[in-house]
């Protein structure tokens, strides 16, 4: 009887029957694949929402670096830099972004720049091909040395070619004058080039445009404040920012 018992094949209790693994059809298979999906198809636009709110608040840094700069700029000169400078038969030589570099703590750079002869010339190469982040909106594919940061320039704005603005003149609310504007991708320009935003070109800027951030660009105001212009802001409004003494005090901004 006993030999009968040792031969008799031994019956899993129920805790070892609860761990036998459960054979992994290929339905659950495709069910796993399924979850996997739905998890990263929900995942994903959340990354691109954080990384492209980085890159704005980037690209609000730099203008905010820039605006400083041309304030420290002003308070060493007593006037604000010409968009650009001039030799004696009027041809551009170099940009405003190139005579604050002192200001962006560029010095060094700054020094190696030829500021008698043009932007272009094979003298300041070196620097031309040099790329500044500080220039260069995080979201932008244009090349490195490249930038959208323009000024406003011209007869009745903010910067005036081949000659310094005062910010006495400016009698327009400082909060609500446009001084440098974001543009679009089509309008970048190397950030040493003597070329800024005219009015045909801030009128321009609209849906259609390449902007680097939805629904509108980064904008920079005489008082230093950067905020965020609409793409649908209407010509008018944008004509009365773009003024410094256009008597503008009614128009209305939405920031």
């Amino acid at each position: 009887m006993s030999d009968d018992f040792e031969n008799e094949p031994e019956l899993p209790d129920a805790a070892s029957s609860a761990r036998a693994p459960r054979p992994f059809t290929l339905g659950r298979l495709l069910l796993a694949g399924a979850i996997v999906v739905l998890l990263i198809a929900l995942f994903l636009p959340a990354v691109r929402t954080s990384r492209s709110a980085a890159r704005r608040a980037q690209c609000v840094n730099n203008m905010r670096e820039i605006a400083l700069a041309l304030h420290n700029y002003e308070l060493a000169y007593e006037a604000l830099p010409p968009a650009y400078t001039a030799d004696a038969h009027g041809r551009p030589l170099h940009s405003w972004r190139t005579l604050i570099l002192p200001y962006l703590e560029q010095e060094e750079l700054y020094r190696t720049i030829d500021l008698a002869k043009p932007w272009n010339d094979p003298a300041n190469a070196a620097a031309l091909g040099t790329s500044l982040a500080v220039y260069h909106c995080p979201e932008s594919r244009a090349a490195p040395n490249t930038t959208t940061y323009l000024a406003i320039a011209g007869p009745n704005d903010c910067l005036i070619p081949r000659t310094p603005r005062r910010l006495a003149e400016i009698t327009d609310p400082r909060e609500s004058t446009l001084m440098v504007i974001e543009a679009g991708e089509e309008n970048a320009v190397p950030w040493m080039a003597p070329v800024d935003a005219d009015e045909p070109l801030v009128l321009s800027l609209g849906p259609t445009t390449k902007l680097h951030h939805a629904g509108g660009m980064n904008a920079c105001y005489v008082n230093g404040r950067v905020s965020f212009l609409k793409a649908g802001t209407p010509g008018a409004v944008r004509r009365a920012m773009m003024s410094i003494s256009g008597n503008d005090n009614d128009v209305v901004v939405e920031w």
